[in-house]
Parts: C-alpha cells; structure tokens; sequence
C-alpha cells in the first residue's frame, strides 16, 4: 500500500493552522460540510461563466478564492467527528463537475473566438483531468493503488490559476492538456506494474500449493 503523503496532504498540514479555525468556524454557524461543497461547485461555475466572456483575470481570482472554499469540507466533517463515505463521495463528485465547468468555460470562449487550436487543447486537458480521477478510482476499485503522478488535481490549479490571471488560457490549457495526460499514463503504469507483481505472486502460492499437494 502507497502511504506516502500527496502535495495536497502536504499542503493540508502545512496549513493546518489557518484551516482547522476556519472549519470551526463554519460549523459554529450551522453550515454543513456538503453545503461547503455544492458552495464551492456554485462559485466555480461563477468563475467558468466569467472565463467564457474572456476576463480571465477576474475570472482567475473569482475560481481561486472558490477553490480555497472547497478545501474546508473534508476538515469540518473531521472536526465534527462525522466523516462519511457519502461526503467524501460528494466531494469527489463535485471536483470533478468543478473541473468540467472551468474547462467548458474556457472551451466556450476559445470557440468564440474562433480559436481551434485552443479549444482542442481544452477538450485535451479535460480530457487528461478527468483520465487522472477515473485511473485513480478505478485502481483503488480493484485494490491497486495509483496515488502517484506529476499533476494531481491541486497541481493543475496551480498552474490553472496564474497561467489565467497573466490572461494565458492558452498556455493554461496546454501545460494541463500535456502533464495531465502524462500523469494518467504514469497513473496507468504504476498499477500495471502492481498487477503484474499480483500474478506472480499468484502465480507462486498456485506452484507452492501443488508442490505441498505432491
């Protein structure tokens, strides 16, 4: 099992200080951790609308200060002492329609301006985003793991959200189209190695047991 710490675990203790009395806060005035994250979901598709007019800086400050949003959810439903699966299931979901909005506002805009280029590097970078969630879930399905990777969901807003507030989209969406890509190929290779150490071992408890057999 892969225990070693992601940059947004890192991230998470680093700023430890400032969440948790944020997260307090939040719960002391009744909000609940899913409201947190549809919240979240709803800025972004602020900042995505935003995005599709061309303002990228506004639309870049609007979807960070959103993003930060999103990070209180998991922290207030720990505070709480009620982590659910269904809340993490929510989060999840929800990141993943946030990615979908942002890039559909960025493909909106790309196509208004007639910039063919750019909307296939859109299509390209959502389609990597979403390559690096599913190989994820669809590893730990099957019990592999596949935490691993240069650009998880955190990295791609760190180069998201600067990229579009220097009104860059377009390198925006092709750094993420490039690495996002790249990382599910890593993603993929790493749980092909597990699944081929899985069968040997297989493999060897199946010869070890006709041995004991004979």
């Amino acid at each position: 099992m892969n225990l070693k710490p992601t940059f947004s675990d890192r991230l998470r203790i680093i700023f430890k200080w400032i969440i948790e009395p944020i997260a307090t806060f939040l719960n002391r005035t009744g909000l609940t951790p899913n409201a947190i994250t549809l919240f979240g979901l709803a800025g972004t598709a602020v900042a995505a609308y935003i995005l599709s007019q061309g303002k990228m800086t506004l639309g870049a400050v609007v979807l960070f200060l959103f993003v930060i949003v999103d990070v209180f959810d998991g922290t207030m439903a720990r505070l709480r002492g009620e982590p659910s699966d269904f809340g993490a299931f929510v989060d999840s979901v929800s990141d993943r329609y946030a990615e979908f909005v942002t890039f559909g506002g960025l493909l909106y805009y790309f196509l208004t301006q007639g910039d063919a280029l750019g909307a296939m590097m859109t299509f390209a970078a959502t389609a990597g985003s979403v390559l690096v969630s599913y190989v994820k879930a669809r590893a730990e399905g099957l019990d592999f793991t596949a935490k691993v990777g240069l650009l998880s969901r955190v990295e791609r807003y760190i180069v998201l959200i600067p990229l579009l507030l220097f009104n860059q989209p377009f390198w925006a969406v092709t750094v993420i189209a490039v690495l996002g890509n790249f990382t599910a190929l890593q993603r993929i290779f790493h749980v092909r190695v597990q699944g081929h150490e899985r069968m040997r071992k297989a493999r060897e408890a199946k010869a070890a047991k006709k041995e004991y057999v004979h």
